[in-house]
């Protein structure tokens, strides 16, 4: 499309969006929240919900004709003045029509020259205006970056490089561009643009002196000048070194923010999900509580200072990353208005604190947790456990919690959980393998969850899926580590699952009381299994990514296809194809549910143009490579 029709369609859509409701952020707000205040699709005319239009992004084409692969398509748009803007796998980012899904404009960085790594994830962007500049921030695969005017679909020459920051430069060590990048939104909050990174985590496939900083900076919305830097990794004379024993600060690094984030402008303060420092499932040469990995952080978003940061695990052994940025919510606690957050995690505790201060809302207690026997490794005594809200999945790998559906099943489920290490939440890696339960996809992932403000309820989708983690010794005297630590699924028990169900769960929390109040397994499961036939079972859930938004009528979940079916047979597990649900915000009842037309790989949005409600959805399919699909009622 020409500069002018575009400009044009600014003008066109802008007195409908002025009137109706966008998703300017990745997760709808600045809060995170995942919600829209919108009514026109409800429970009653759910099952009308059809394909209005399909938007192809260009990497289809130029991965035919250059030989490559879109293996997903996780980017969640925005929606705002009246344009949808898409950031691809590829790292293209698409104009779209919001009414039609004809392309506008594209800007493509050309990432896909440098095949590599964390090309082809880019879960999201970020939209920002100041005055009468209108700009769209995203980083990515090759570390840089962009400020993209909306104007005229290219990068503002007036920040840093002629468009974009480079952020290999600027770190406190150099980084191994191979293993470096950015896959998620930025956030933007007092005119600074605030940057995390994702990083490959070391398991022992080479030999290296130190590993990646995983540092987030801030910087400026205008002129594209790095600000401030945040050592994840606290250097000397900084407020946590010693958390750090060994002198391991000086060659550790990761403790990254992989996830995106959220922000409160009011206050000025960003609030960083700070993942695991290297690496995942051993520590011996990283003795201590090591700040801040695997911690929620607060800060300034002017200065990068840090008002306040809570540990969520000490001396992560178990790859138990924040993936979610935190929800924002103003609650009430026993008559108390507080300013709070809740933060969903894989280890499936929702941490609720008081965003202003960090202190819990309700008790968060210390308890003593198993000890590895791992030689070398000095495991942490205790982990943080919230008294309330209660957990929302299974944690832990115990007798109790084996399938029993029949007798042979749950005998042969017992012979394996005797192969492996296993026990209460927190039991660390072992080289005999332990069985780990939540695994390292959750509990809750990084598809996160999803609040309604008016009744502050928040749904958190997971999933009980245990993994085995096993170490080695390291023969290589110039590893970095002196194990390596190798990961898989759990083993089935005749193609069934390991542990009782449900397998994928949507689970509500009332964050007022810190209670549950509904519980429900999302999508029938594995009920027809030849083993499992006659037994007249309810629904189970199943182990699909089960992706959120709520509106003022229902809470909205399509569920990704499934990778991986085990000895299902097609006549075994009914749900190969993914569906899209609506359930009822009070009690969880399924409202209606419908096949959906494609794989949804990432989050979903919904918004008003034209008078019309649309839900819009990223999918990839073998046929039609990365795409966006819309939904609406019939005109």
């Amino acid at each position: 499309m020409t500069l002018t029709l575009y400009i044009g369609a600014l003008l066109t859509f802008a007195a409908v969006a002025a009137g109706g409701e966008e998703w300017p952020y990745y997760a709808a707000d600045a809060n995170s929240s995942k919600y829209a205040p919108l009514s026109q699709i409800d429970g009653d005319n759910f099952a009308q919900l059809q394909e209005v239009w399909r938007y192809t992004a260009p990497d289809k084409a130029i991965a035919e004709r250059q030989y490559l692969w879109t293996a997903t398509n996780k980017g969640t748009p925005l929606m705002v003045g009246g344009v949808l803007y898409y950031g691809s796998p590829f790292n293209i980012l698409c104009a779209v029509d919001p009414t039609s899904g004809a392309e506008l404009w594209t800007f493509d960085p050309k990432v896909w020259e440098n095949y590599e790594g964390f090309t082809g994830i880019l879960r999201g962007i970020a939209y920002w205006q100041s005055g009468g500049k209108q700009r769209i921030f995203y980083a990515t695969s090759t570390e840089r970056l962009y400020s993209i005017d909306i104007e005229t679909g290219q990068p503002d020459p007036a920040f840093g490089e002629g468009g974009f920051a480079d952020l290999s430069k600027g770190l406190r060590r150099p980084i191994d561009r191979s293993r470096y990048c950015v896959t998620s939104a930025p956030i933007v909050c007092r005119n600074v643009v605030v940057v995390g990174s994702a990083i490959v985590d070391w398991h022992g496939r080479s030999p290296a002196p130190y590993s990646t900083p995983g540092d987030v900076r801030g910087f400026d919305a205008h002129t594209g000048e790095q600000v401030w830097v945040f050592q994840t990794v606290p250097q000397a004379g900084e407020y946590g070194n010693d958390t750090w024993e060994n002198d391991a600060w000086q060659t550790f690094g990761q403790a990254n923010v992989w996830s995106a984030m959220s922000a409160d402008d009011e206050l000025g303060y960003v609030y960083l999900p700070v993942s695991s420092t290297t690496h995942n499932y051993y520590g011996g040469e990283r003795p201590g509580a090591n700040l801040f990995s695997q911690t929620l952080v607060c800060l300034k978003a002017a200065t990068g200072e840090r008002v306040w940061h809570y540990q969520l695990i000490h001396h992560g052994l178990w790859n138990y990353d924040p993936p979610v940025p935190p929800v924002l919510a103003d609650i009430k606690v026993a008559g108390k208005a507080i300013k709070a957050l809740a933060l969903v995690s894989k280890q499936a505790f929702c941490y609720v604190l008081d965003r202003t201060t960090g202190e819990p809302v309700w008790p968060i207690n210390e308890r003593a947790v198993p000890q590895s026997k791992t030689p070398g490794e000095q495991s942490w005594p205790t982990q943080p456990f919230p008294s309330k809200p209660a957990p929302y999945d299974r944690q832990g790998l115990q007798k109790d919690d084996l399938i029993d559906f029949t007798p042979e099943l749950r005998e042969k489920a017992l012979a394996i959980l005797q192969k492996y290490e296993h026990g209460p939440l927190f039991t660390p890696p072992s080289e005999k393998g332990t069985l780990v339960l939540p695994g390292g996809l959750g509990g809750a992932d990084w598809s996160g969850a999803a609040l309604v403000p008016p009744k502050n309820v928040l749904y958190v989708p997971s999933r009980t899926d245990p993994a085995v983690v096993w170490l080695e010794k390291v023969k290589n005297p110039r590893a970095f580590s002196a194990y390596a630590s190798f990961k898989r699924s759990a083993e089935y028990v005749n193609g069934l699952p390991l542990t009782k169900p449900p397998y994928g769960r949507i689970t509500a929390i009332d964050l007022d009381t810190g209670e549950h109040v509904w519980m429900r397994p999302v999508g029938q499961g594995p009920v027809n299994h030849q083993a499992l036939r006659g037994l007249d079972l309810p629904a189970m859930g199943w182990f699909h990514y089960n992706y959120v938004l709520a509106t003022e009528t229902m809470l909205v979940v399509v569920s990704q296809q499934p990778d991986w079916w085990g000895d299902l047979s097609d006549d075994d597990f009914v749900e190969q194809s993914p569906y899209l649900r609506a359930f009822d915000l009070e009690t969880g009842a399924v409202l209606a549910e419908l096949k959906f037309p494609g794989s949804p790989h990432g989050s979903p949005i919904s918004y008003m143009a034209g008078g019309r409600q649309y839900l819009v959805f990223p999918i990839n399919d073998d046929d039609g490579g990365p795409q966006l699909v819309a939904l609406a009622l019939p005109e």
